[in-house]
């Protein structure tokens, strides 16, 4: 029941989230008043309406609570329990098909050969769709025949959302990915400015995207980045979030071309005088699977950038932020 109204110089004890009673507009807490002759000695220094969460003054009345669009974190479902709503209207989870493609690769647990590698691009990247909400199809290794290729990339496509591949998408004559989507689809992009990560192949099979990657491990994994991941988002109906860089200071002198886009791995530390530093990772290549375990995220230099000095603020991508 509602509690009795208070009148002026009255108080009246209630508890944590009761409802205020008619004439009052100020909570102090029990722990900091005193009782004195049967009087409630209140502290100075409170401001009236303290400790009142007056109703709607989270979400007014007629406000969006809930954007469509939305990926729904664990604060988003917080507020649409808060609303007492018990389901929500949402996007099923796409269907994602990966493989890798390869004659020198083999998955782990199976007898490698001298010159093959284990393969772990495959593995990397159905760990990073899975955190992007996909149900991942693992297709296993196909290896380099274009016309076995093309054959399993026209059985998958009419069960899935989307094609990912890793490997095959170069300019090497045992490289079938390309002559495979062609045989069966329509390929509509080829390369990109990027490094790393400049082979990439984009197509369309039975009206199912493929993205096919590089083979390389970090150009993999910045092209899954640049890439499949606002794929992914814009196949769910997922409003397009801008990465927003964290501006820090570089740590170190690096060249680059013009007219393409490089990432480039690093580690943040706080300098003496509080600023936070990006050190680069001290070894290079697209293979070194360490590099993106014993950093902490990728710098971004834009097209236009060609030189990078010690001091100068450049733009921090985590890698928490990227999935």
């Amino acid at each position: 029941s509602a509690p009795a109204a208070v009148k002026r110089g009255e108080a009246m004890r209630i508890f944590t989230g009761a409802p205020m009673p008619d004439g009052a507009d100020t909570v102090f807490m029990q722990e900091d008043v005193r009782l004195e002759g049967g009087k409630v000695v209140l502290p100075a220094g409170l401001k009236a309406g303290a400790n009142v969460r007056p109703a709607g003054e989270d979400i007014p009345l007629g406000h969006v609570a809930l954007q469509e669009g939305q990926r729904l974190r664990p604060q988003h479902v917080a507020l649409a329990a808060a609303f007492g709503l018990t389901d929500l209207t949402v996007v099923r989870r796409l269907r994602v098909a990966v493989f890798s493609t390869g004659n020198e690769l083999v998955s782990p647990g199976e007898v490698r050969a001298a010159p093959q590698l284990f393969d772990s691009n495959r593995f990397m990247l159905m760990a990073m769709l899975r955190r992007l909400g996909c149900e991942v199809s693992d297709l296993g290794i196909l290896r380099d025949e274009r016309t076995a290729l093309a054959s399993a990339l026209q059985k998958v496509a009419g069960a899935h959302d989307l094609i990912l591949t890793t490997g095959g998408v170069s300019t090497g004559e045992e490289d079938h990915v390309k002559a495979g989507v062609e045989a069966v689809g329509k390929l509509v992009l080829w390369r990109m400015a990027i490094k790393p990560g400049r082979p990439v192949a984009m197509g369309i099979i039975n009206g199912t995207p493929l993205i096919g990657l590089p083979g390389n491990p970090v150009a993999s994994f910045v092209t899954f980045v640049h890439v499949v991941r606002p794929t992914v988002l814009a196949l769910s109906g997922a409003r397009q979030e801008p990465l927003v860089p964290l501006p820090v200071r570089a740590a170190f002198a690096y060249k680059k071309k013009i007219a393409r886009r490089e990432y480039v791995r690093v580690s943040l530390r706080v300098a003496g005088d509080g600023a936070r530093e990006a050190v680069k990772f001290p070894r290079e290549g697209a293979g070194l699977l360490s590099s993106l375990v014993d950093t902490d995220g990728l710098v971004e230099l834009g097209e236009q950038v060609t030189r990078v000095e010690p001091g100068q603020t450049v733009g921090f991508l985590s890698y928490a932020s990227l999935l």
